[in-house]
């Protein structure tokens, strides 16, 4: 799912809520990517996130280099 929010508030609510994170990224345009290991996470966070989600499509970085890694965010 696609949020308005910055990632590190993401990961925060995710924390807070016990759900695992598969994958998150911040989109170029502004907002986060989150992906939740589980269906049952992802349906947990889209309900905490619903006043957040990004409707339709977004443009992403064409290759994601996490934070740290050479040539990373």
């Amino acid at each position: 799912m696609n949020v308005t929010m910055a990632e590190a508030d993401v990961t925060a609510l995710c924390k807070s809520a016990g759900v695992a994170i598969s994958a998150i990224e911040p989109l170029p345009d502004g907002g986060t990517r989150l992906v939740c290991i589980s269906p049952i996470g992802a349906d947990k966070m889209r309900k905490k996130l619903k006043k957040h989600l990004i409707d339709g499509a977004v443009t992403r970085h064409r290759f994601y280099r996490p934070p740290g890694s050479e040539g990373g965010y």
